[in-house]
């Protein structure tokens, strides 16, 4: 396989036939854009990289690098799993998968402005009324609220994978609360310890601008009258999955990490206790599900929320980031419009476009999913973190018919996608001691403000460890790499 014998990190690798392999073209040469990197990483050994790699895992497991997993009887606290050989993204590829994620960003902006005010798209028979009245996440109590400089989605997070025609795709948005950053700069940190020396050898992007940004676009949406607003993050405490995000994110941007109990409200306006006495918030960069936020507003059981904090928020005397009601963008059902959305509101047509995707709900799309299932990947329509679902060909007969069953019982939760072949990278795997192809699929985060928006040149390339397999959570078993958008 050309340059792989001169090389003993990869001289096991098997390029396998009909996949798209980002690092080695067909002849088994590496592209051009990894020749260099190809070349330092075979100055190592396999006993080199043994040692190099867990130095990296060492440096998670000091920085707290960690996530929850939660199984049927227990929840377990792991190390994030990371590869320390990095996806490299050239800037040409790299302005596509940007003006594509902004585009998206603004367009679902203007949709959530539009579902909970005039209607429009509604009323122009472009999206249908019962998806939105159907979806368990289209808040009632967001009807008429007009958020600080009508934002909804400061932060976004959109998944895309690299198709075998060489195209890149959005498998699907996530708007209500995108978690994952903090590991795309913590990746960085991590294999420029590692590997100082091969990092200096490419000109990319830094990931580390994150925090600021974030700052930045946070205090652009303060409330009217506020000149230097104060802003915390808000989260659900220490035993959240995301928990470590959440105090990375605060540290970084400098501001207070809070819990509910932190918090209170009087005539409408948000304060956190502190030594010093009350001090008034003003932007809540919340980790918190919508139902959780306000007791007297939503789940009223809930202890971690903040009561009257809704009635702050509908006076406009505070800005949530994200705006409570923003997760019916991201069901699955409202993605297989948004071709459509993006031309209505933008009059543009996608920059990246959808998977082909079938919702139950339509007659003729159910029939054709009920019959096909070996060859599509059925999703529920609300669930996050890869949970629920079901790939068609490595299904038995009786968990076809299964499925089949929970697909007629309640055919709006659930859409399918033809599998899809993604692009796969070299990935070292700890136990066999070697490279193998893994695929892997990109979360970009995209910031939007008043008049300002930001793409992280970057974001998260995730890796299914699992040979084969094609959910790359973390939640699912995967991992991550460093992803290098190279400058200009």
């Amino acid at each position: 396989m050309g340059a792989r014998h001169d090389n003993s990190l990869f001289k096991s690798y098997l390029k396998k036939e009909g996949l798209l392999d980002e690092v080695f073209d067909n002849t088994g040469e590496a592209k051009a854009i990894y020749q260099e990197l190809f070349r330092l990483y075979g100055a190592h050994s396999i006993s080199d990289y043994v040692h190099l790699n867990n130095k990296a895992k060492n440096s998670f497991f000091n920085q707290g690098i960690t996530f929850q997993v939660y199984g049927e009887n227990e929840a377990k606290e792991k190390i994030f799993p990371f590869d320390l050989f990095p996806r490299i993204i050239d800037s040409s590829e790299w302005e596509i998968i940007e003006s594509g994620s902004i585009q998206r960003s603004k367009a679902l902006n203007l949709f959530l402005w539009d579902i909970y005010h005039e209607k429009r798209i509604i009323k122009d028979n472009v999206v249908p009324l019962d998806l939105l009245s159907s979806s368990s996440n289209y808040l009632h109590q967001m009807m008429g609220v007009d958020p600080p400089n009508g934002i909804y989605n400061h932060i976004s997070g959109i998944d895309i994978v690299k198709h075998s025609d060489g195209n890149y795709y959005v498998l699907e948005d996530n708007i209500r609360c995108p978690s994952g950053v903090s590991y795309v700069v913590c990746n960085r940190t991590a294999l420029k310890r590692a590997l100082f020396g091969v990092f200096n050898h490419y000109q990319a992007h830094t990931v580390t601008d994150y925090a600021e940004n974030l700052l930045d676009i946070l205090e652009s949406v303060k409330p009217k009258g506020v000149d230097n607003p104060t802003c915390v993050v808000i989260t659900p405490g220490m035993f959240n999955s995301a928990y470590y995000e959440h105090s990375y994110l605060a540290k970084a941007m400098g501001v207070e990490l809070v819990e509910g109990q932190d918090l209170f409200v009087e005539n409408d306006f948000v304060y956190m206790k502190t030594i010093n006495g009350p001090e008034r918030v003003d932007v809540i960069y919340r980790r918190i599900d919508d139902l959780f936020i306000d007791p007297l507003e939503f789940k009223p059981d809930s202890a971690l929320g903040v009561p009257g904090l809704f009635a702050a928020y509908r006076k406009g005397n505070v800005c949530l980031a994200n705006a409570p009601g923003t997760g019916v963008a991201d069901d699955k059902a409202i993605y297989t419009y948004m071709p459509q959305i993006i031309k209505y509101y933008l009059n543009e047509e996608p920059i990246l476009n959808n998977v082909q995707t079938y919702h139950c709900s339509r007659p003729d799309e159910l029939n054709f999913v009920l019959e096909n299932i070996d060859k599509l990947v059925i999703k529920p329509v609300d669930e996050a973190g890869g949970y629920g679902i079901s790939i068609g060909n490595q299904l038995t007969k009786s968990e076809i018919k299964a499925v089949q069953n929970q697909i007629k019982e309640n055919p709006r939760k659930y859409v399918a996608q033809p599998i899809l072949s993604l692009s796969v990278h070299p990935t070292y795997i700890d136990k066999k001691e070697s490279f193998e192809q893994r695929h892997i699929d990109l979360r970009t985060f995209t910031l939007l403000g008043k008049d300002k928006e930001f793409v992280l040149k970057g974001g998260l390339t995730r890796v299914a460890l699992k040979e084969g397999n094609l959910v790359v959570n973390s939640s699912q078993g995967g991992g991550s790499k460093d992803t290098w958008v190279l400058k200009k």
